[in-house]
């Protein structure tokens, strides 16, 4: 027994060959450098350092959200689960490579109700014996010769049973596409954890935005109720017609739609970072305004060398698909030679329980085995064909991945590059218009201007406060694209030719 199972480990050990093409990295589809121009920052990184999103993300509270959603997100859960079923699956087909040794036992009770001796032995070895006469089998007994009689049989067998000798290297090809898409499943795991956090900090910074759109409404509210006020008065005093009461009354409800459509944007922000954490929020974990909320948000430099996207998990997740194709086309070239597989038996069989571990109860078997079809019409060259087809496109899908990737970040290269010329400029912007409106409202008031002229200051000086906002957030979630984009965070940072723990096989 101990020298078949030898045997059929040592027959597995020249399974180590493999017919998969070697796998060599395609040079990234992209320029080395990021684009450079006006509409680009000068970088002087010479690569993308290691951070975690507590280093670019600084407020406590949009952190303690993080860590909250890093518990709680149940699109987390998933990718966890996906994970578990991925190891799963490679333990399975790596289980392939070693033999299965089972082990049975059974004891028959036989009664002989008609005459003469019947011969119940049957199988190969040299352990079967019988009352009734000597059998071949090994693991059977004979029976009885008198009418009536009775028998009983006694066995216990261990052995290999379809064990296939890998010669050619088609189960361990199909090992490492496994542990390939297992290592693949991770990588997406960590894309969904970085999206997660992208999208955390980019709600949470709408809400600061919008909270602010909501204070500039209500103070646009409460100005237009005072002139609505005066408008009024004037209009009783003679002063004023009533087309400037009805202007000023159109100014006024327009803020008041505008204050409840705020309200309304709120609330729904309020749901989406629920929804995205997976429990309820703390209130005071909210940001009070933009303005605040904006200058929280730290810096990532890009680098100058764009190799660094070759650790985006979603170029992770698709350079391990290339290399599962890859190996794929191993096992479909293994599966053009023949099949060697190894059948082994050894047990003990008695008509007595008390002799079953003697020496003449010992029988065995082996029964090795080849297979080749002699004709399927060409349905292995073509799986051959096929599995080299599935890593063609395996390679333009990894190689897409990485121009999308390159895309994205020179988009928000491009954006950080005119961004604060913009919000300066916006700024400037605003303060002129309080000023035109301050001047343009005393002049109405001291009968100078018409409350046209002052109602345009009032509507631009608005107008300019929620673009203000609103550029203050594109700058904002710029920085947040970037570092979604370089899939910068340090505890995401594996890539392929990291060495990793092969689980175990159990």
């Amino acid at each position: 027994m101990t020298r078949t199972i030898a045997t059929a480990l040592a027959l597995a050990a020249l399974g180590g060959c493999t017919m998969a093409p070697k796998y060599v990295r395609p040079v990234a589809p992209v320029p080395v450098s990021w684009p450079t121009g006006d509409a680009y920052l000068r970088q002087t990184e010479a690569a993308l350092p290691s951070v975690s999103y507590r280093d670019i993300f600084r407020d406590p509270r949009l952190q303690q959200i993080i860590d909250q959603a890093l518990v709680n997100n149940r699109d987390l859960r998933v990718a966890a689960a996906n994970i578990a079923i991925a190891r799963a699956t490679y333990r399975i087909q790596r289980a392939e490579l070693l033999p299965t040794i089972g082990a049975n036992s059974g004891y028959t009770f036989r009664q002989n109700s008609s005459a003469g001796g019947i011969n119940t032995g049957g199988g190969t070895g040299n352990g079967g014996t019988g009352n009734g006469g000597t059998g071949n089998g090994g693991t059977g007994t004979g029976g009885f010769g008198a009418a009536g009689g009775t028998s009983n049989s006694f066995s216990a067998s261990a052995g290999i049973t379809a064990f296939e000798i890998d010669l050619f290297g088609r189960i361990r090809s199909l090992s490492e596409a496994a542990q390939n898409r297992y290592f693949g499943t991770e990588a997406t795991a960590r894309a969904t954890r970085l999206t997660l956090i992208g999208d955390l900090a980019t709600g949470w910074l709408t809400y600061a935005s919008d909270k602010s759109l909501l204070r500039i409404a209500e103070q646009t509210a409460e100005i237009a109720q005072k002139s609505v006020t005066l408008t009024r008065q004037r209009l009783t005093g003679g002063i004023a017609p009533r087309t400037d009461l009805a202007q000023a009354q159109i100014t006024l409800q327009t803020a008041l739609s505008d204050l409840a459509e705020q309200r309304t944007l709120l609330a729904q922000d309020v749901n989406a970072l629920q929804l995205l954490v997976g429990a309820p929020i703390d209130p005071a974990l909210l940001p009070d305004g933009i303005e605040q909320a904006g200058t929280t948000i730290a810096e990532l430099p890009a680098g100058l060398d764009s190799r660094v996207l070759l650790r985006r998990p979603d170029v992770v997740q698709a350079e391990y698909e290339l290399r599962a194709a890859n190996a794929e086309i191993g096992a479909a070239r293994a599966a053009l030679f023949p099949t060697v597989s190894l059948t082994s038996l050894a047990g003990l069989a008695s008509s007595a329980l008390s002799s079953l571990f003697t020496g003449g109860a010992f029988n065995y078997s082996v029964a090795p085995s080849v297979s080749y079809p002699i004709f399927r019409a060409g349905a292995a060259r073509a799986g051959v064909a096929q599995s080299q087809a599935q890593r063609d496109s395996a390679l333009a899908t990894y190689e897409k991945s990485i121009q999308t990737a390159f895309r994205e970040v020179s988009d928000a290269l491009a954006r950080r590059g005119t961004i604060a010329d913009q919000e300066r400029a916006q700024q400037a912007l605003t303060a002129a218009s309080r000023d035109n409106f301050r001047l343009s409202e005393a002049r109405y008031r001291g009968g100078i201007d018409t409350y046209l002229a002052s109602l345009t200051a009032q509507q631009s000086f608005y107008a300019s406060q929620r673009s203000l906002v609103n550029t203050q957030l594109t700058a904002a979630t710029n920085l947040v694209t970037l570092y979604r984009t370089l899939g910068g965070d340090s505890t995401l940072d594996v890539a392929p030719d990291d060495k990793r723990a092969v689980p175990a096989v159990q």
